[in-house]
């Protein structure tokens, strides 16, 4: 079972938050809030937040952007998951991603199940890597926004989380890309 080893000492990671909406501005943004809050609470840093329109370019450019930025560890985007055509998240994602993380597709899933019941086959939510920058892509609800968070996020983003977590081999992730 998970656990918190508590004779390690917290690492504070550094968190983009991208909201996808073409309706939305900051004040109406309840899922980005629930992010932010959410990383502050957790101990970590926002390093940035945008809102963008459901558009695959710009929000694919977003992503690489904060992936070649070395102040950001983590991008969190919100909105734009689901199966109707303005829904270009999952697209965009994926072609930022060197390396596609499944199993968060499929946690998140397991998650959502519990909450929502087989509402939750209509998500997409996913998750990859890209020069050494983890990127998740979430509902545009807050309910799921934090469900990710709390069931999932706060643990993986916790170097202290035991069996494993996501920031242990945050340093190895573009190793591929140095010198030998």
């Amino acid at each position: 079972m998970s656990r918190i080893d508590e004779s390690a000492e917290f690492i504070a990671i550094r968190i983009a938050v991208l909201t996808v909406s073409d309706s939305r501005g900051l004040d109406e943004d309840r899922s980005g809030d629930t992010l932010v809050a959410r990383i502050a609470q957790a101990g970590h840093v926002l390093a940035d937040r945008k809102i963008l329109p459901d558009e695959r370019d710009q929000i694919a450019g977003q992503l690489r952007a904060w992936c070649d930025d070395p102040a950001i560890d983590v991008v969190i985007s919100t909105g734009g998951t689901g199966l109707t055509g303005r829904d270009v998240t999952v697209e965009a994602h994926r072609d930022v991603y060197e390396k596609e993380i499944d199993a968060f597709g499929t946690v998140f899933t397991i998650v959502s199940m519990q909450k929502i019941g087989t509402s939750a086959v209509q998500s997409r939510a996913t998750g990859g890597v890209r020069n050494g920058t983890y990127l998740f892509a979430l509902p545009g609800s807050p309910g799921a926004c934090k469900d990710a968070w709390d069931e999932i996020l706060v643990r993986q983003l916790d170097y202290r989380h035991r069996p494993c977590n996501f920031v242990e081999i945050l340093p190895r992730l573009d190793e591929h890309q140095r010198r030998k």
